[in-house]
């Protein structure tokens, strides 16, 4: 998309309660006047109380990152999971019809039911059943649906676009940028190569387990925002992140159960160490493609110093060296008889959060 008026970005930037609950009253709802902003970065979001006591979730999209089509494409597709009795959390009908309205100002804005229930910590192997199953349902119903104004997740719209913000805007330090940009093309020529002929489709994108809810009725799958034309893996390795033993286990038990319901390509497991690789690059184009917002810099106070390039520089160098290893196609048996006890623990830095 453009990029959008200096105008419309202040008012997104600048939103404030008050305005928010006048969008809420504007939607056809009662607001108590109770107005909660949530923690995130990329789109703005409230919590607002109405006067029945219920409570609603105010989402208002970022000018210029997607198009109104792009945002029902979205909307298409949790409306078709709801009919078919999948959990996902529906927006809601305004009083004159759709569900996606615009601010005075045009800021792109919809009203969710608030969906109680807890993220998960971990997850055993029954709980990774019933994600399997649901997911699989997820992927038929998108599938047949389609998504035709989602961005493919591919090495053109992630890793090299990011590449080109971090070059373009001088980002990358001199000490670091050759270094970064030739681990970039190493990934993106082994994703090219091991991706040929697998089949791709509307997925998740995001499907991390912080995008998950479990309360008393059941599980939900929430947050589709990122939703993208890819390969179904990508959704099973961000729900199941790991890179030891363990985790291959996991994952399996995760697609045995996915294949309940529809077939898996177990050929694409090889896509996995790629699409992480993908997934830390568009992450630093992310943030330096918003460090205009305030709220950017105050959250990653780090970005952009020597040692943070560094560090990112190394961990792809050792992705790369690890996929040309072929450590991360051992079998799980393999892997434990390698390197016993030596699980690698992950941060928040491998999940992503969205925050």
């Amino acid at each position: 998309m453009s990029q959008p008026s200096p105008e419309l970005r202040a008012s997104f930037l600048g939103l404030t309660p008050a305005r928010v609950l006048g969008a809420v009253e504007a939607a056809g709802l009662e607001p108590s006047g109770h107005c909660f902003a949530l923690n995130a970065l990329e789109n703005r979001v409230y919590d607002v109380r109405l006067e029945d006591g219920r409570h609603v979730v105010a989402k208002f999209y970022r000018p210029g990152r997607w198009s109104r089509e792009t945002i029902l494409d979205e909307h298409r597709l949790l409306a078709a999971l709801d009919e078919a009795e999948i959990p996902v959390c529906v927006p809601l009908a305004f009083p004159e019809g759709g569900t996606l309205r615009t601010t005075d100002d045009d800021v792109h804005y919809a009203i969710w039911p608030r969906t109680g229930g807890r993220s998960p910590d971990e997850l055993d192997d029954a709980e990774l059943a019933v994600l399997g199953r649901l997911m699989a349902r997820i992927h038929a119903v998108a599938a047949e649906l389609g998504a035709p104004n989602r961005r493919p997740l591919d090495p053109e719209h992630g890793p090299l676009e990011a590449l080109a913000v971090l070059e373009g805007e001088g980002w990358l330090p001199p000490a670091c940028r050759d270094r970064y940009a030739r681990a970039v093309d190493q990934l993106v020529a082994i994703y090219t190569e091991r991706s040929r002929g697998a089949a791709v489709q509307p997925i998740h994108g995001d499907c991390h387990a912080g995008n998950l809810l479990h309360g008393p009725a059941g599980w939900f799958f929430l947050d589709f925002d990122d939703m993208v034309i890819g390969p179904p893996v990508q959704d099973v390795w961000m729900l199941v992140p790991g890179r030891d033993a363990e985790a291959d286990c996991q994952r399996r038990v995760l697609v045995e159960a996915y294949r309940t319901f529809r077939d898996f390509d177990e050929r694409t497991f090889s896509l996995i160490e790629p699409l992480r690789g993908f997934r830390f690059v568009f992450y630093a184009g992310w943030i330096a493609r918003r460090w205009d917002d305030p709220a950017f810099p105050d959250a990653f106070p780090h970005f952009g110093a020597d040692a943070y390039w560094e560090d990112e520089t190394r961990d792809l160098e050792e992705l790369v060296r690890r996929i040309e290893r072929g450590e991360d196609l051992l079998a799980p048996e393999e892997r434990a008889e390698r390197a016993p006890g030596s699980g690698e623990e992950l941060t928040n830095a491998d999940f992503f959060w969205d925050l």
